[in-house]
């Protein structure tokens, strides 16, 4: 009977534990891995949550400008008409390109997409700087996207407005990364987007004025945070320089004579050459697509790192279409580069980037093998080339082969 109080008293007081351990975790923030229990002191919670930056100050009008497209931020009060009066904007093309009720009431910070440019951000309109947040380089895939899903009003004009970034940032004009624009799909939550894009919820929510339900709609385009990025590491002013510092100890072989020596180990295999297409492409009649240019892959196509292949050929070679299709956009680079993106079918689309020279403009028809464009001079003699289904990259090599 003793012993079966003591027990009874032993799991009174373990439960008691465990809950004050849970109620603990809760206050700062539950590792849901568990793996802190083990007793080793590894925990990855950290390492699980992606810090993000805070999302871009906008002007007096609510304004939020990148080089591919811009976004206002709903103020206390705002409805769809208050926001488009302010912009000088249609109401009804405006909530149709968000998915969204002309007179639906808006919550203080939300983000709404706008289908047309409006004038930059500028001192005169509350910014502390002038022009488009301009990112190292054009998102291609943004851009991709674009080309697919322009919308058009009931003139059938095109509403969306291929913005080109400038061909070098002003001295003023800000910078920072673009970040992707998502546009919602039925069935899509806010958490199943932040485990697609690896950002915490709640940054999403942030970035996009969400309630605390983290409800969303679909048509509704959202913004996903970009990762916070570390300040370079300073050399601390007590590290000595290179040679100076504690003495040189004094080497075995000083005082013992060296072994024999050996031979040289033999010098490893040097690395394949790149592989050359020239002959590939000139006998490729089959193939769905022809190879843009006639030279070497110097960079392979790898998912996420570099989402095509890029060729190098003699400066000034002509970049041909892969295939018949339609000049879907034409835009540049931050540093002024053009970057052509060709439609094929509704959801196939091939990118020519690093180009110089272009011959065609938006909207022209283009003839499988037609020139294009050409190469540039010295080292960027390279075409970066993407084919991509909707807004993925696939590997263009099936298609050349």
């Amino acid at each position: 009977m003793h012993n079966h109080a003591s027990r009874r008293r032993a799991q009174k007081l373990f439960i008691s534990a465990a809950s004050l351990s849970l109620l603990t975790a809760c206050a700062q923030g539950l590792d849901y891995d568990l793996r802190g229990l083990s007793g080793t002191g590894f925990s990855t919670t950290q390492a699980a949550v992606q810090a993000t930056a805070p999302r871009p100050q906008p002007d007096n009008r609510g304004v939020i400008s990148y080089p591919n497209y811009q976004v206002a931020v709903a103020d206390r009060g705002d409805t769809i008409q208050t926001m488009a009066t302010r912009l000088g904007l249609d109401a009804p093309t405006l909530a149709r390109f968000n998915g969204i009720e002309e007179t639906a009431q808006l919550r203080q910070g939300e983000v709404i997409a706008l289908p047309t440019r409006v004038a930059e951000p500028s001192p005169a309109t509350g910014a502390a700087q002038t022009g488009p947040i301009v990112p190292g380089s054009v998102d291609i895939g943004a851009l991709a996207g674009d080309a697919i899903n322009r919308s058009e009003n009931a003139s059938g004009e095109d509403v969306r407005v291929a913005a080109l970034p400038p061909s070098a940032p002003a001295a003023n004009a800000p910078s920072g990364e673009e970040p992707v624009r998502h546009k919602v799909v039925r069935g899509e939550t806010a958490y199943t987007i932040s485990r697609l894009y690896d950002v915490p919820v709640k940054s999403l929510a942030e970035w996009n004025g969400l309630g605390s339900d983290f409800a969303i709609r679909e048509g509704q385009y959202l913004l996903i945070p970009v990762a916070q990025r570390a300040a370079p590491a300073q050399p601390s002013e007590n590290v000595p320089k290179p040679g100076v510092g504690s003495p040189t100890p004094t080497p075995p072989s000083a005082a013992q004579p060296l072994p024999e020596s050996s031979p040289a180990p033999e010098a490893s295999a040097p690395p394949p050459p790149p592989v050359d297409v020239g002959e590939r492409s000139a006998s490729s009649d089959n193939a769905r697509m022809l190879f843009p240019v006639t030279g070497s892959i110097i960079r392979e196509y790898s998912k996420g790192r570099n989402d095509g292949i890029n060729i190098k050929s003699d400066s000034g070679s002509p970049v041909k279409a892969a295939d018949d299709g339609t000049v879907a956009a034409i835009t540049k680079s931050a540093d002024g580069v053009p970057i052509i993106v060709i439609r094929h079918e509704p959801e196939l689309l091939t990118v020519y980037a690093n180009v110089a020279d272009v011959t065609v403009e938006k909207g022209t028809r283009v003839k499988r093998g037609q020139g294009i464009a050409s190469l540039r001079d010295g080292n960027d003699a390279y075409v970066h080339f993407e084919v991509r289904k909707g807004f993925e990259s696939v590997d263009p090599m099936p298609y050349l082969r």
